[in-house]
């Protein structure tokens, strides 16, 4: 039996992809915090609701996908009734391995997991890490939980905030790249429609290139940039508006947000 406690956006992506992969509902439970939402899971994925107590005294593994700021109470209200050998999967960001295990007491193995929402679309990226009671048995049980939706990396826990925000909130900055491409073929006078399906491909199409062909992205990138050409010309304002920086600059942001997190 697998138990997600607190079936948000992510613990919703989970358990949908768990079902994809083939768990059958009678085998899942879930949690949620309010009773309309609660009824709402349930009719569309067929699962049991049920309290976060019943979910930690009756299921396998533990999924904890509560919000960061939430995880403390969840633990609390759950310490009593889970045993030491029962696997405690936490995927909220920026809350370690040790918050859990202090706050559960015992030796529960706890693995730490970051993944992103490609879950829905059976192509997440989900790190993990073990923490101090958690064996290879764990991260193998882990790894067969995730991997049926998308590709899984071990990783040490000292790299997970960073991983939080290169792959966790990776997707947002893809989408939010795709918005300002769309932007720029509509100033050019390019219906939405029309460029909104020429960026999504060119990038799908890049995406899967960079995946199958082994190349390192500056090979892919110097293939498309002929010298006196249009991507040159491109790239050049790119970089006149310190886009790279950018970047680097706002993905340290968002490890540090993680750090900041798991601190309270």
């Amino acid at each position: 039996m697998i138990a997600i406690l607190g079936t948000g956006k992510m613990g919703e992506a989970l358990l949908s992809g768990l079902l994809r992969a083939g768990v059958e509902a009678g085998e899942i439970v879930a949690t949620a915090r309010r009773e309309e939402r609660a009824r709402s899971l349930a009719e569309r994925y067929g699962v049991r609701m049920v309290s976060n107590a019943e979910a930690a005294k009756t299921a396998d593994t533990l999924i904890l996908a509560v919000k960061p700021q939430d995880m403390a109470a969840l633990l609390t209200e759950i310490a009593p009734h889970v045993p030491a050998g029962r696997l405690v999967v936490s995927a909220a960001a920026g809350i370690t391995t040790a918050f859990v295990e202090s706050r559960l007491g015992g030796d529960v193995p706890v693995v730490r997991v970051m993944s992103n929402t490609p879950v829905l679309v059976d192509q997440a990226m989900s790190v993990i890490s073990a923490g101090a009671h958690a064996g290879e048995d764990h991260l193998k049980q882990t790894e067969s939980l995730l991997s049926p939706v998308g590709k899984v990396l071990r990783i040490p826990e000292s790299q997970q905030d960073a991983a939080t925000a290169l792959s966790g909130s990776g997707p947002a900055y893809f989408f939010y790249l795709v918005e300002a491409m769309v932007d720029a073929g509509i100033l050019l006078g390019m219906p939405r429609a029309a460029a909104l399906d020429m960026v999504t491909q060119s990038i799908v199409g890049a995406a899967i290139m960079l995946r199958d062909s082994g190349e390192h992205p500056v090979i892919l990138r110097e293939a498309v940039t002929s010298p006196g050409g249009t991507t040159i010309a491109a790239i050049a304002e790119l970089e006149r508006h310190s886009v790279r920086a950018a970047f680097l600059a706002a993905i340290e942001a968002a490890r540090d947000r993680s750090n900041k997190l798991a601190a309270g």
